[in-house]
């Protein structure tokens, strides 16, 4: 998405500390449309928007994700999402939000599961555009070997999410060589 289209959208901003790294919220007047840390891929730079923690979406999100810190696998998020993209990357990151806590799933999975089987790149390429880390989870997708693969936010933070979510590293490679040796 163009940050210019981006920004024609934008009513508010906040940065919030987290035990990862500086987080950038941004909302639209209909929900939150980005979760960003500060130093990811594809973050979008300065926004026009104001700054408003205030914001009901923002503020709605900051709760959750606080809470989600303190109990990741217990938390559920419940603010209003209004990501902007393609037809097919919302498809793909609607797909991530059934990827429950706890859980993983691939990019090829996710292919199958939107009737798209050959896109699995096509499919790594939405999950890495996702603008709203932690909250759709695309932290929750691995290669196809169990490798935690193509995270915008880092290597680093995507092993201490799926950790926070009770998949420690150790357990990721056998959870998804299950879940690839289940029947499509």
């Amino acid at each position: 998405m163009n940050s210019l289209r981006l920004d024609s959208l934008l009513v508010a901003q906040a940065t919030l500390p987290s035990p990862l790294g500086p987080t950038l919220l941004a909302a639209t007047a209909r929900g939150l449309a980005g979760c960003w840390f500060s130093d990811q891929a594809h973050h979008p730079g300065l926004l026009a928007a104001p700054e408003d923690a205030g914001d009901p979406f923002i503020a709605q999100a900051a709760r959750e994700l606080a809470a989600y810190w303190q109990d990741a696998a217990g938390t559920r998020f419940r603010v209003a999402l209004d990501p902007q993209g393609t037809p097919f990357q919302q498809a793909v990151w609607q797909a991530l939000l059934d990827i429950p806590c706890g859980a993983t799933s691939t990019y090829a999975s996710l292919g199958r599961a939107l009737g798209r089987p050959q896109a699995g790149r096509a499919v790594g390429t939405a999950v890495g555009r996702n603008p709203l880390s932690i909250i759709v989870p695309c932290h929750r997708v691995l290669g196809s070997d169990g490798s935690l693969t193509g995270y915008a936010g880092g290597l680093p933070r995507k092993r201490d999410l799926l950790a926070r979510e009770g998949r420690p590293s150790t357990a990721i490679l056998r959870a998804t060589r299950t879940l690839e040796a289940l029947p499509a």
